[in-house]
């Protein structure tokens, strides 16, 4: 893929889809009920070229998707073994026509992007911070 926001943004591919880097990781580390511990937040740019769209996939933590360009199709889909009925909305900055700036994926809730006709960059924070090892895909 070749898109100039990728080397500017300094962007690698995610594994959901989609193209990412993370730009900060907070100092203060969280110990959660598990005894695992984390930063307390962590926050990425993530550009969706237009077309492309994410699968799937659950984070562990809360996530607050950020709106900057374009608009991402967002759906939340519960937090069940698998999604179930999908709440969709569109993570952009024209509030005229009921874009949302700002949208929080609760933790542990199924999420996916789906394919817009143009790019989009948001950023997102995750609370607590996100790691890898708290991500599950669908297969």
């Amino acid at each position: 893929m070749s898109h100039p926001w990728i080397e500017v943004l300094g962007l690698e591919q995610h594994p959901e889809g989609g193209w990412y880097r993370r730009t900060w990781t907070s100092p203060v580390q969280v110990t959660l009920e598990d005894g695992r511990v984390r930063p307390a937040a962590t926050m990425i740019h993530f550009l969706l070229p237009a077309g492309e769209s994410s699968a799937w996939h659950r984070v562990g933590s809360a996530e607050t998707w950020l709106a900057h360009t374009g608009v991402v199709a967002l759906e939340i889909a519960g937090t069940g073994d698998v999604p179930g009925d999908v709440v969709a909305h569109r993570v952009g900055v024209d509030l005229a026509s009921g874009e949302e700036p700002q949208v929080l994926v609760p933790a542990g809730a199924w999420q996916r992007t789906v394919p817009t006709d143009g790019d989009a960059l948001v950023s997102c924070v995750v609370s607590p911070g996100f790691d890898f090892a708290d991500f599950e895909l669908l297969d």
